[in-house]
């Protein structure tokens, strides 16, 4: 195939190879470089890469529809495996089931959970500080957080979480790219999980004092019926677990290569949440996604008829220099970076985003009083996923402040 448009640039590059995923920062200069959009022959697909078609993109969501899956796939054409979440439907489906989400994320909802999530960032700060000379790899300190602190907070069963959660988020979030080598073995390995996940997302296996269990509240009104309900508490543990593991990881190890960063929100811990947004901006972990076009238009000059599957990279929007400055390659924590695209935009923006941001303020305000300083022990070892970004092991040692 080729581009129907014949002045759009065309690359080589496969962004689904180990080589890119494991640093896509040259190929996402190329990407923004060539032009508004380009054409991928490796995957006959538009791949758009900078601010303002990225962001058209995801605010116009009757253009650009999730309906038809947000992966490689047309699930029009071709049946999905498993009933699609909230990631892929539209209105009028979306409209209810974003409601519900919403009526549970709520602030007024939220707020009393802030005490437990510090209460465990306290704990887990001070074995940290208490053990191995302060040496701990930051992968493993942001799954133990999460699993427990969010895991609490949707209500589900404590035992089988490491096991089941983190395997079934990777291959969730698989399935969005192509079926490759990479994406495989990420499936292979989560046999068996995704059963585990729907049992306990089950009404009567739920923690009633839980989000899960709120969510269910919507289906004893009629806003939602059983089957959303139970696939709303699955999108909730996609919402706040894998992304926000990953997006912690990152943070700490950004800050542990930038020390002239990390003791300016030392010195006022008040201000990690820029650096947490900048941290979401300089290395996303949602890196990319696909959208599908309801009917014939064009887009940064580029001819899309309908039906066509694009490539969006909101993880090379947030380094596009037009919309961030000359410096969008550098991790600067006094930045302004609330306009990232990390969480999308429009009505399909992350649901669980309240939540993310609260588990990584609890943890990183907490982290940034108590320790005056971090530094890496080792190379860290890149996660190679073909949609998010982190890292699987990230060797770290703290200094008590």
């Amino acid at each position: 195939m080729a581009p129907l448009t014949s002045t759009v640039p065309v690359l080589d590059d496969d962004p689904y190879s180990v080589e890119i995923l494991t640093d896509p920062y040259p190929f996402f200069d190329r990407l923004r470089a060539a032009g508004p959009g380009v054409w991928l022959g490796a995957h006959d697909v538009h791949a758009f890469g900078r601010d303002a078609e990225v962001r058209e993109i995801l605010e116009d969501h009757r253009t650009f529809i999730s309906g038809a899956g947000v992966g490689i796939v047309n699930t029009h054409h071709h049946p999905p495996l498993r009933k699609p979440g909230i990631l892929e439907v539209d209105p009028p489906i979306h409209t209810r089931m974003r409601a519900a989400m919403d009526g549970v994320i709520a602030p007024r909802r939220l707020r009393p959970r802030r005490k437990d999530f510090a209460a465990f960032a306290k704990e887990i700060i001070d074995e940290v500080l208490s053990t191995n000379n302060g040496e701990f790899d930051a992968a493993r300190l942001a799954e133990k957080f999460v699993l427990r602190v969010f895991g609490d907070a949707v209500g589900i069963p404590r035992e089988g979480r490491e096991e089941n959660l983190l395997a079934q988020g990777a291959a969730n979030f698989s399935t969005f790219g192509p079926q490759n080598e990479i994406a495989r073995r990420w499936i292979a390995s989560a046999e068996g999980t995704y059963d585990w996940v729907l049992e306990n997302c089950a009404r009567e296996v739920l923690d009633p004092s839980g989000m899960g269990s709120q969510i269910w509240e919507f289906a004893d009104s009629g806003d939602i019926d059983a089957d959303e309900a139970t696939l709303l508490v699955r999108a909730l543990l996609s919402a706040g677990l894998d992304t926000t593991i990953f997006a912690i990881t990152n943070t700490l190890r950004v800050l542990s290569l930038h020390p002239e960063q990390y003791a300016k929100i030392h010195a006022d811990p008040r201000s990690v949440k820029y650096a947490i947004d900048e941290s979401f901006r300089f290395e996303s972990p949602f890196q990319s996604f696909y959208r599908t076009t309801s009917r014939d238009t064009v887009l940064g000059g580029v001819d899309l008829p309908a039906d066509t599957k694009v490539l969006v990279f909101p993880g090379c929007a947030n380094r596009d220099e037009s919309k961030w400055g000359d410096d969008a390659h550098l991790y600067d924590v006094s930045r302004d970076a609330g306009g990232h695209l990390t969480f999308g935009m429009g009505i399909h923006q992350c649901v669980g985003q309240p939540i993310s941001r609260m588990e990584m303020d609890a943890l990183l305000s907490a982290f940034v009083t108590r320790i005056a300083m971090i530094e890496p022990t080792a190379e860290a070892e890149p996660l190679i996923h073909t949609t998010l970004r982190s890292y699987a092991s990230v060797p770290l040692r703290a200094r008590a402040a």
